[in-house]
């Protein structure tokens, strides 16, 4: 991972901002004109990326896979391919990579005949044993560029595709730790607050053009990690929550989805809490043992 905490502002050899002109358009590619819907979703191999990447392959969309790992992200695409008979790619989308190499990823999809009609924006640093008086601004700052500012460039890079369609929505996962903090994660609830922001200054910036811009907030969510108790989570208060259950990959993807489709065609800059109700308890209510 690079060095982003001594100038964000370099984030390569050339940081290209982007015109609203027809300049975009002009780079050997035709307009596109594809009737079918597609979606772009970072972080998209395992867990609730993949889960998020089956609900939309469900509706018929052509769902474009992004990973660190591009062998990952190609293996998920066959996967998705296999089991919903969608076309499905996988492309290489790491934190490392500078705006114009992102910038490249969106130019191939547009050559492959699509317009994005959805981003989701799932792929986190998690930012885990951040101890607030020992985590190093270097360590803190990947963080904050990975899930502030390379979720920035990716948006704007999509929305261009999407001012070119005439509408689209941008979803963010975000988190409950926006509001709710956790210990030794300072980075993580900074960033996520931040990128909440940021979600409703892009709302209100994109409505112009028909492009709506929304975020999901889970909470514990059953994904690898909790199966295997990293970090100890199965014994963090967040699973007692008043529903008496966390969620899976399917409640959070049910909510992306209703955010990513015309479902939501009216709702923009909204947030939505996907965390079995515990974010309106003042502290969880722990059963007693049987």
């Amino acid at each position: 991972m690079p060095d982003h905490s001594r100038d964000v502002n370099k984030l390569c050899a050339v940081s290209i901002v982007p015109t609203l002109s027809d300049q975009y358009f002009l780079k050997g590619f035709k307009k596109v004109n594809n009737m079918k819907k597609s979606v772009f979703i970072t972080g998209a191999v395992v867990n609730t990326g993949f889960g998020i990447a089956e609900r939309f392959a469900k509706e018929g969309y052509t769902v474009f896979i992004g990973s660190r790992d591009q062998g990952r992200a190609d293996k998920a695409a066959e996967k998705i391919t296999e089991k919903y008979g969608v076309y499905s790619k996988g492309y290489r989308a790491d934190p490392a990579m500078c705006e114009e190499e992102l910038r490249i990823v969106f130019d191939e999809i547009k050559a492959e005949g699509y317009l994005l009609d959805c981003l989701v924006l799932n792929a986190a640093n998690l930012g885990i044993k951040q101890e607030f008086l020992t985590v190093s601004v270097e360590e803190f700052s990947d963080v904050i560029y990975t899930n502030m500012i390379w979720n920035f460039i990716i948006a704007r890079l999509a929305a261009l595709h999407m001012m070119e369609k005439g509408k689209g929505s941008i979803v963010f996962v975000n988190s409950n730790t926006a509001y709710r903090c956790i210990p030794d994660r300072i980075a993580y609830s900074a960033s996520k607050g931040g990128a909440l922001s940021m979600m409703r200054a892009m709302a209100f910036d994109l409505g112009k053009y028909n492009i709506r811009v929304n975020a999901v907030l889970p909470g514990m969510i059953k994904t690898d990690r909790w199966e295997n108790n990293y970090n100890d989570c199965r014994a963090a208060l967040s699973n007692y929550t008043p529903l008496g259950d966390i969620a899976t990959f399917e409640d959070i993807a049910n909510a992306v989805y209703y955010f990513g489709s015309d479902e939501s065609r009216n709702t923009t800059g909204a947030e939505m809490v996907v965390d079995g109700g515990n974010m309106i308890q003042l502290y969880p209510i722990i059963p007693d043992e049987k």
